[in-house]
């Protein structure tokens, strides 16, 4: 509903899915997209807005994505391996992100009626929620680095970075925020939501609840897994945060 609001207020960033330019030597350049290509899915996703296509890529890098464009009244789909590229952001932690290299136009902003502030804020949501898990299963599979995982640390500072660029980015980050953090409430972790509805559904099948000497161990084990994940985040933390390198220089 935040977003659905802040669509209807200050409007959404929205740019058309058209190819504005292509850098030499690039993806796109590769995978033989054109300046004036009308972009109508990546990966089978389809996309209204250029952000959607960054969205998309950012995430993905190095993994071949097909992409199905509009060029002169004709529809054709392409296969296009983004570029992989480490960036570093204000906070200094590093990331590896995709780049096609296509340039778009001006960006804009638009508002909407309530019906289509709602539809739109639906799929920002789902995209974040598809974001979100897209580099979890990177992370299982090891294309990407745990250390991008942060705890209430940088969660704090990052919320301070954001601050500063108005309240339009932080209304963003905060909503960012909250679907990210209700995902993880949702975990089949036991001591989270997500724990309680997976006893319900075992009881659902079992006809009957789980014993109580069942339910204390799975709370145990849940209790671990989670502050084994607070330890391992808020390590990054201090890491990212150069508070481990003060203390070793102290120490040498």
């Amino acid at each position: 509903m935040v977003l659905a609001l802040l669509f209807m207020t200050a409007g959404q960033s929205f740019t058309p899915p058209d190819v504005g330019g292509v850098q030499p030597g690039s993806a796109a350049e590769r995978a033989g997209i054109q300046p004036g290509d009308l972009i109508l899915s990546v990966d089978g996703t389809g996309v209204q807005r250029f952000e959607e296509i960054r969205q998309i890529v950012s995430i993905r890098p190095g993994e071949p994505l097909a992409v199905e464009l509009k060029r002169d009244g004709r529809v054709m789909t392409v296969t296009a391996t983004p570029d992989s590229q480490s960036v570093t952001d204000r906070l200094g932690n590093a990331h590896q992100i995709g780049l096609l290299g296509i340039s778009r136009g001006s960006v804009g902003m638009m508002r909407h009626d309530p019906l289509t502030a709602v539809w739109q804020a639906g799929r920002e949501v789902a995209g974040m929620i598809t974001g979100t898990f897209t580099a979890l299963g990177q992370m299982v599979q090891g294309s990407r680095g745990t250390e991008e995982l942060g705890g209430p640390l940088r969660i704090a500072q990052m919320s301070g970075e954001v601050a500063q660029s108005g309240w339009y980015p932080l209304v963003w980050f905060m909503t960012f925020l909250s679907v990210n953090l209700g995902l993880i409430n949702l975990f089949p972790v036991p001591m989270l939501d997500g724990g309680h509805l997976l006893f319900y559904g075992i009881e659902k099948l079992l006809g009957r609840p789980l014993g109580a000497r069942a339910q204390e161990y799975g709370f145990r084990i849940g209790l671990a897994l989670v502050l084994t994940l607070m330890v391992f985040a808020t390590w990054n933390d201090l890491v990212q945060l150069r508070v481990v390198d003060f203390f070793r220089g102290l120490v040498s």
